[in-house]
């Protein structure tokens, strides 16, 4: 934790009064055996920052201050943010594919992000929020895109999917794959509890591939021998791809949303089988669906939040309690404004005058 002055927002951007951030995997490793994405010694392209950042990326607030140039937004709007930079001029951002630009990044990885009491970001990351869409619900958009982005990658909709594993983005997954009405929803983890949730979240099968062996020939003797549609790899190992690509029928597809550095296959198997194997990575042109769910269907998020913590609580109650295992522990929120009124040590603010009126704090950050 440390103690840095409020941002200006430069030419285009906005300055955020962070109501929620929540805790990623991503943050995770970068904490426990970074840099991994942190640019330390060459700026990233997109950000210009180098290392120290602050993290966070899965973030929502209202917005306090307008840099130069903004025009279609206003100070007061509640916003979600879509944390992902991009250049617009590549030739994948030219074809509206800026989850895959060149330049790709995200803020809180590679620029500053959202665990902080205030953040500067472009405002083309910041997505206006109907009144009846709550800043609760916007915190979990990010993940939410992960998740159906992976789910639009499945191609077709598909009759039957299996999720293996259930952190956050995989119950999530299971959350929209029930919200697109897909009719078998095999839910996948070694953790009873998170078994649990998924199935409050519409899974309709549960494995828990803690026991016994063959979790692949178990979901698929759910399908009468034949397999799913689709399964959703979302833990980053080679042992949930080979259940996935056991679980799955001939023709089917399964989708890398888990991030594992190496992998080995059957290739025999997998050719013979004429199975497919897509990646999928971050999202795009997804927070407008989220948003239209939640304010008009009714879609709620929120049953994969399981606490919500101070930002001077961030490590030993959401970092380390993270790490100490799956345990009850799914999505962690932190919440920047939940002990502001006992941070009255904190060092002046040195944001310009037109910035200082608009916010409602002149004291600095914590990050």
């Amino acid at each position: 934790m440390a103690e840095v002055d409020v941002p200006t927002p430069g030419r285009g951007e906005v300055l955020i009064e962070v109501a929620y951030c929540g805790i990623c995997g991503s943050d995770l490793h970068e904490y426990v055996d970074g840099p991994h994405a942190i640019p330390v010694t060459k700026p990233h392209p997109a950000s210009g920052v180098t290392a120290p950042l602050v993290l966070g990326h899965e973030f929502c607030g209202t917005v306090v201050a307008l840099g130069p140039s903004v025009t279609d937004l206003t100070i007061g709007d509640r916003v979600a943010v879509e944390p992902n930079y991009r250049c617009g001029t590549c030739p994948r951002c030219r074809a509206g594919e800026y989850n895959i630009c060149r330049h790709f990044g995200f803020a809180g990885l590679m620029g500053n992000g959202g665990m902080a009491e205030y953040a500067a970001i472009p405002a083309y990351m910041a997505h206006r929020l109907p009144e009846t869409v709550s800043l609760e619900q916007a915190a979990l958009f990010e993940p939410a895109s992960v998740a159906l982005h992976a789910l639009r990658r499945a191609g077709a909709l598909p009759e039957t999917v299996a999720v293996v594993g259930l952190g956050p983005v995989g119950l999530l997954t299971v959350r929209l794959a029930a919200e697109r009405n897909v009719r078998r929803i095999v839910a996948v983890d070694v953790s009873p509890a998170r078994l649990h949730r998924a199935a409050g979240l519409g899974a309709t099968d549960l494995v828990d591939a803690g026991v016994g062996e063959g979790a692949g020939e178990r979901i698929r003797e759910l399908t009468g021998g034949e397999g799913v549609d689709v399964a959703f790899e979302a833990v980053g190992s080679e042992s949930a791809l080979r259940t996935c690509l056991a679980a799955t029928r001939r023709g089917g597809r399964v989708v890398l949303v888990g991030l594992a550095p190496q992998v080995s296959l059957d290739t025999f198997a997998l050719v013979n089988n004429e199975q497919s194997i897509v990646a999928s990575v971050g999202y795009r042109d997804t927070y407008p669906e989220l948003i239209r769910l939640v304010a008009e269907r009714g879609l709620d998020l929120t049953p994969v939040v399981t606490s919500t913590i101070a930002l001077d609580a961030l490590v030993p109650h959401g970092f380390e309690a993270l790490l100490d295992g799956p345990g009850n522990q799914v999505k962690i929120l932190v919440d920047p404004a939940a002990h502001r009124d006992r941070l009255d040590h904190l060092v002046p603010c040195a944001a310009s005058a037109e910035t200082a009126t608009h916010t409602t704090s002149d004291r600095g950050r914590r990050c």
